[in-house]
């Protein structure tokens, strides 16, 4: 299943590493934002860190050549965009109140974070990841 598709392991990889990188970054955002510190912990809890787990048995998954880790990777990539582009509207939105300049950080990064995600959901959606049939 990998080897034959081209950026399957740089992908994998790349997911890997990324999750990793996540789960503190994750907290760092979550309890250092002073502007909708409630919101942002709840998006924490909710979505960000446990797309973060999901992503990291995916690419675990991923890297033994296993097909349910497309699946799981699939799950982990839509969680995690389901999180940050709504995140990023509203903290672009709140500019208007004065969010200030993390809240343009923020939500610069979430928008990007969620554009990137749409790519890799893209790569990983591709009917070369299904042995056998469909999903």
């Amino acid at each position: 299943m990998g080897p034959k598709l081209p950026g399957y392991w740089l992908m994998t990889w790349l997911g890997l590493i990324g999750n990793l990188l996540a789960l503190p970054v994750i907290g760092l955002v979550a309890f250092q934002a002073p502007s909708l510190q409630a919101a942002t912990i709840s998006v924490a809890f909710a979505l960000a860190w446990p797309a973060a787990i999901v992503g990291i048995v995916a690419s675990a998954g991923l890297l033994g050549e296993r097909h349910w880790g497309v699946i799981l990777a699939i799950v982990s990539l839509s969680m995690a965009l389901a999180g940050s582009l709504p995140y990023g509207i509203v903290r672009l939105s709140l500019l208007a109140f004065g969010g200030g300049d993390k809240a343009i950080v923020l939500g610069v990064a979430s928008i990007v974070l969620g554009v990137l995600n749409v790519l890799a959901l893209l790569y990983w959606c591709r009917p070369g990841h299904r042995r056998g049939g469909r999903l």
